[in-house]
């Protein structure tokens, strides 16, 4: 689909050609009056709240003709950012938060007030949530719950959540139901569609947001809404992390109730329990607390490849008796994934951050990362080690390796080395733990408390059986392109035999060169031709118009030598 210049109502929406689709196809043609009205809508918070140059140079003034800039050189470009994405209402608040954990690509100040953004709409009405669940169940609300209160625990976005109670019978137990707002998929759908258009143009028209890459942050939030908005997803979320930590007695997930379970409906088993502050302030040991998250956090990154992306307080229940308190996670909707060569990779990481190994650690980010162009390994791992000293240089209570590890980040992007967004997810998630264990016991020293666990894994590693496995592998891929040679050379010989085998090269400079080649000749030429006229002319006692001549080509040679080696141009 293509978007064109539509005009509706007397106001023109701003072109944008078919490249526009190549990251969303879906994307839905702006041709209704709901959508110039929330267009409209953006057009005049962004002005409102001092970001007029932005809705000028995309073309957005023309759906608010009149409208004053909103004055906000006194206010900071964070907090203005802020009051825009909040005015603009979940969709943009959510996008706000995705924002929030990319410091590779967004200032420091704009971080702060970003991390401010709180995911908090009023509830709907009881008899719509009740409409919704009856929806997706098939049945009345009766037949599944004994009990269901009409208030909820929490109102988000996306969902609002209420305490019931299943039916009794073989399931019957405290549930909590996760219920997905009405209308809500096609709200979010209508602004990730607008959001597209915006990012677009806003790099169409202001080269330099590139530095930000606006199109990949919503390409990012459209991910996490997406995945959000299943709730099959989150229910298999819960069952992988059940499984995952069957055998950890620490840990703890809340079962999920399939039959009473939807896409757009979620039933969990209640967690009875406190919130971390809370326990802590009831006589739950901070240390215990703090080291069983590291734990837990760890197996999830470095063994599993699968954690929790956003495990702050508010997902963190506190279960199980004073002395031996049992970390129960909720609301796994948002989790990351590393693959097994990532993990290696991190884990290559970890182990140079707890050895104090400076040249281990810029070579383990390396390989983490993608060079999107030639970078100086010299002047990069000069960066890099003089950022590890900076932390790992400090008393180890001192040292945060949440915050080292954003740091590192930001450097290699600096140098043109982009780091996977799983890996900044895994960032995030290190820094939320660490942080919040830090709160509860400020002696949590991070790097200790994993240090034997990542020598365990390095071993595993390294053991036989793991060697012999990757060997096996190689072996398996050797074979299967030995396999296939035979084919591609016989292809190639037919190629060659019916005169269809051409060979390609790319010479970037050959035109350049030409091109300064001929321009030099050229020179040459005009150079040549005065001091030969002039000789002409001398000869024939032509003094006055000899000299000129001469002095000309002086002066024409002179002007191409200093262009050519004192700015680096040829002479036109």
């Amino acid at each position: 689909m293509r978007r064109t210049l539509q005009r509706s109502v007397g106001v023109c929406v701003p072109t944008l050609g078919p490249e526009c689709y190549a990251v969303r196809p879906m994307a839905s043609i702006l041709t209704t009056v709901r959508d110039l009205e929330r267009l409209r809508q953006i057009a005049g918070v962004l002005a409102v709240h001092g970001f007029g140059e932005v809705v000028e140079r995309t073309g957005l003034s023309t759906l608010i003709p009149g409208r004053k800039r909103g004055d906000g050189a006194r206010t900071p470009a964070g907090i203005r950012l802020r009051k825009v994405l909040e005015d603009l209402g979940p969709s943009f608040v959510k996008l706000g938060q995705i924002m929030s954990t990319r410091p590779d690509l967004i200032p420091d100040d704009i971080l702060v007030e970003l991390k401010k953004l709180q995911d908090e709409v009023p509830a709907e009405p009881f008899e719509v949530i009740r409409g919704q669940v009856e929806r997706e169940l098939g049945c009345s609300l009766s037949e599944v719950y004994e009990s269901f209160e009409e208030t909820p625990l929490a109102s988000a976005s996306i969902a609002q959540v209420h305490r019931a109670r299943l039916r009794a019978g073989e399931h019957s137990a405290e549930v909590v139901v996760k219920v997905q707002r009405p209308q809500v998929q096609a709200l979010m759908a209508r602004d990730v569609d607008l959001l597209y258009w915006l990012a677009k143009a806003i790099v169409r028209s202001m080269p330099e947001s590139h530095l930000y890459r606006p199109i990949s942050l919503v390409e990012e939030f459209d991910r996490s809404v997406s995945a959000e908005l299943d709730f099959s997803l989150e229910a298999d979320n819960h069952e992988r992390f059940t499984q995952n930590f069957a055998q950890n007695p620490h840990a703890k997930f809340p079962k999920v109730y399939r039959g009473a379970s939807a896409k757009r409906v979620l039933t969990l088993e209640y967690l009875e329990g406190r919130k971390v502050y809370a326990a802590q302030r009831a006589g739950v040991s901070g240390e215990l607390i703090a080291k069983r998250a590291v734990e837990i956090i760890i197996q999830q990154i470095f063994e599993d490849g699968f954690f929790h992306a956003d495990p702050h307080p508010g997902n963190i229940i506190i279960l199980g008796t004073d002395d031996a308190p049992v970390i129960g996670m909720i609301d796994v909707g948002m989790v990351g994934r590393l693959s097994p060569k990532m993990r290696d990779r991190t884990i290559d990481l970890m182990l140079a951050a707890v050895r104090e190994d400076y040249g281990g650690i810029a070579d383990a980010l390396y390989a983490i990362g993608r060079p999107v162009h030639k970078i100086d390994r010299d002047a990069y791992d000069a960066e890099v080690t003089t950022l590890a000293q900076r932390y790992l240089g400090k008393r180890l209570k001192e040292i945060q390796l949440g915050s080292l590890i954003r740091d590192l980040v930001m450097a290699s992007r600096k140098f043109g080395v982009e780091i996977p967004t799983e890996f900044l997810m895994l960032g995030k998630s290190l820094m939320t733990v660490e942080g919040v264990g830090k709160e509860i016991y400020p002696e949590l020293d991070l790097l200790d408390e994993v240090r034997p666990y990542f020598m365990t894994l390095f071993q595993q590693r390294f053991s036989p059986e793991r060697m012999t496995q990757d060997a096996l592998r190689g072996l398996r891929r050797l074979g299967a392109a030995t396999s296939e040679m035979p084919l591609q050379l016989e292809e190639i010989l037919e190629d060659l035999r019916q005169g269809a085998f051409t060979i390609r090269t790319q010479q970037t400079q050959l035109e350049s060169a030409a091109d300064r080649l001929g321009r030099r000749a050229f020179s040459g030429m005009v150079v040549g031709s005065l001091i030969i006229a002039g000789a002409i002319l001398l000869s024939q006692e032509s003094y006055w118009l000899g000299g000129l001549a001469l002095g000309a080509g002086a002066m024409y040679a002179l002007g191409h030598s200093t262009r050519v080696w004192l700015l680096g141009k040829p002479a036109p």
